[in-house]
């Protein structure tokens, strides 16, 4: 499924908040995060946490409620009460790919959370380090399938969204490719540039200084359209290997049983917030696109995503550290 922005949602959003009760909230809202400060979930929730708190009248506080890969932060939305006060932030990982990846997982994304909206989402791409002699998608397939199994690939760790990209293309391009992880991008980088790995999944952002720079070479972007960060590397389905659409998307999430009065104000605010230019200029500097879904295009999506992930989760057997 792929997601597509809302530019109708982003539009409407100021004209749809005052019908809507505005008794609530009445008291500030918790928007947990299940990750350290910091990283980019938490970056991404305080973009949207002040804009959306003005949107509200209201201050929306960022908790950081981090452990497990995310399962703390969102079991603690999960089992919080349903009264819209206390809402969670989380990527795919936490959200989608957990579900399968975590032995007993305490939460079902497609029935304990009631989605708000897919604020922004980023690819992941598809770095070498400059002593690998492949200059495309295609020349890496055929020297991997010459030399299989003797080169790997690192990743910020057992699966994220940029391991889950490197289990993908091996599937679909046919190769064998070794996995290392990383304890993060920052890591997972300082490898790459040392060769210590002949390539690595990361999301954009992270790899575009080095790309820039010339340290490393994109091959491709694991997105449906190119990255207006590096519009000369071609997505992988033009570069020929079809079905590698991953982005690492965000979203914005309250406890299931919401009243659904409450999750359109929340949506609203949510939508306004980033329908604000400096809000958008925050998210796409971040080398992400603003989104915006709706919440019922944002549930069916994440439920498409469960499954998507389980399905590679299982295929490749992918496990947690």
């Amino acid at each position: 499924m792929r997601l597509a922005a809302t530019r109708r949602a982003l539009l409407a959003a100021p004209l749809a908040t005052p019908a809507l009760a505005q008794s609530f909230p009445d008291r500030p809202v918790r928007l947990v995060v299940p990750f350290p400060p910091g990283g980019p979930v938490d970056l991404g929730a305080r973009i949207l946490a002040q804009p959306m708190g003005e949107e509200l009248r209201q201050s929306v506080v960022v908790d950081n409620r981090s452990g497990a890969g995310g399962v703390v932060g969102v079991d603690a939305v999960a089992k919080a009460a349903p009264d819209g006060y206390t809402l969670g932030f989380a990527s795919t990982g936490a959200l989608a790919v957990n579900v399968t990846l975590m032995p007993n997982n305490p939460y079902d994304s497609r029935r304990d959370i009631a989605a708000i909206s897919i604020v922004s989402a980023v690819p992941s791409l598809l770095a070498v380090h400059p002593d690998v002699p492949a200059r495309s998608v295609a020349e890496l397939v055929a020297l991997a399938k010459a030399r299989p199994g003797r080169l790997n690939y690192g990743s910020s760790g057992p699966g994220g969204t940029p391991h889950l990209a490197g289990a993908l293309f091996t599937m679909r391009a046919g190769v064998e490719i070794g996995h290392v992880p990383y304890r993060g991008a920052a890591p997972a980088i300082t490898a790459l540039l040392a060769k210590e790995v002949d390539m690595a999944f990361l999301d954009v952002p992270v790899l575009l200084p080095h790309v820039q720079a010339g340290r490393l070479r994109p091959l491709g972007v694991t997105s449906a359209e190119r990255s207006a960060a590096l519009p000369e590397t071609p997505t992988f389905a033009q570069a020929g290997v079809q079905g590698m659409e991953v982005e690492n998307w965000y979203a914005v999430f309250a406890p299931a049983g919401t009243p659904p009065d409450r999750v359109a104000r929340l949506h609203a605010a949510t939508a306004a917030a980033l329908a604000r230019p400096e809000t958008a200029r925050q998210i796409t500097s971040q080398g992400a696109r603003v989104v915006a879904s709706g919440p019922e295009q944002a549930a069916t999506f994440i439920a498409a995503e469960v499954d998507r992930w389980a399905q590679v989760v299982r295929s490749a057997n992918i496990r947690p550290e």
